[in-house]
């Protein structure tokens, strides 16, 4: 298992030290550096101007929003950090939520999964420098109407890689089916080594399907992962709350909130109405203090140092390929020291 710097998006401004985290994600031997984007900053920007100052670590997205851009500026971006790189870029892409998708770019939300399949078809079609030519249900390139004169065109651009790789977030079963089937990698949200039945599941199915991409033993699965190192393991873990609570209770709308189920599926289905419930009501500190110790410890590290060495092996065991952790230095070094171990 690699380790991966996990950046995150902004909140009302760039986070103090990314550029030092960086450098030591680099000294430390991370394989990668992360970005992501919420509706605020964005992921692409940030890692190129981060990304100038490396040399090794790969570079990576987690995630674009495919509503953000159409499949041929996403492409577009892709192939231009994958040359300014040296072929270091890594692409993964994600459809979002209604909230976001429908609230912030104006797209419409329905039907994700046979949107992505037309999105990915038409980013590898760019990537091979082929003509893009698609009639979708969701994507028509060329466009037809219009003003008549659309024609298929291949990329002026001739990619440093015709195969640039593609990762696709994902949380529920049928996605995850579909990012066995059709992409290079698989981008969890709050993954637990201890309740992933069902993504194994899910990857066999889509590994099982005829026109599979990637081979099961090149296939990515990069997850984000928070560490807190604390002598006091509820203190580490308070420290965690806030986030799960707000995924849990606030990013999506009752009844459509795929966080809620990821949690839900674990068994915690009654813990994640109380929060949400909460959340939605306005009382985010009740929400918080909701969130139970056990269910921090499934998708989480915390605790001392040596309670985080044990709880490894768990990790070590399940489907993560590259553990992508936060930009803390002290946190850097300790995991360094442990997955190298």
């Amino acid at each position: 298992m690699a380790l991966g710097l996990s950046l995150g998006y902004w909140g009302r401004e760039q986070p103090a030290g990314q550029a030092a985290a960086v450098a030591l994600a680099e000294e430390l031997g991370f394989d990668s550096v992360w970005t992501a984007e919420a509706y605020g900053s964005d992921a692409l920007t940030p890692l190129a101007w981060l990304g100038a100052g490396t040399t090794s670590v790969r570079l990576g997205t987690s995630i674009v929003q495919m509503s953000a851009r159409t499949p041929a500026a996403t492409a577009m971006a892709a192939m231009t950090l994958d040359h300014l790189s040296g072929g270091r870029f890594v692409l993964g892409i994600g459809a979002s939520g209604p909230q976001v998708v429908e609230g912030w770019y104006g797209e419409p939300y329905p039907k994700p999964l046979a949107r992505t399949r037309e999105y990915v078809a038409i980013l590898r079609q760019a990537f091979r420098r082929e003509k893009v030519d698609i009639d979708g249900q969701h994507y028509q390139v060329p466009l037809q109407g219009g003003a008549g004169l659309g024609k298929s065109l291949r990329s002026t651009l001739h990619p440093v890689r015709p195969d640039i790789p593609i990762m696709l977030a994902a949380e529920g079963p049928k996605n995850v089916a579909l990012a066995a089937e059709i992409a290079d990698g698989w981008l969890p949200l709050f993954y637990s080594p201890h309740d992933d039945a069902h993504y194994r599941a899910a990857l066999a199915e889509g590994r099982a399907r005829p026109e599979v991409h990637t081979r099961a033993e090149d296939f990515e699965v990069v997850c984000p992962v928070t560490v807190q190192v604390d002598d006091d393991v509820e203190a580490a873990a308070d420290r965690v709350r806030p986030q799960l609570a707000l995924y849990i209770g606030g990013m999506g709308a009752q009844g459509a909130n795929f966080h809620y189920e990821v949690f839900a599926r674990m068994g915690y289905e009654a813990e994640c109405a109380r929060i949400q419930e909460l959340y939605l009501a306005g009382q985010k500190d009740a929400a918080i203090a909701a969130v139970p110790l056990s269910l921090v410890e499934k998708v989480a590290l915390i605790g001392p140092q040596a309670k985080i060495a044990d709880d490894l092996a768990a990790w070590r065991e399940s489907l993560v390929t590259t553990m992508a952790i936060g930009a803390d230095p002290t946190t850097m070094r300790v995991m360094a020291e442990l997955v190298g171990d």
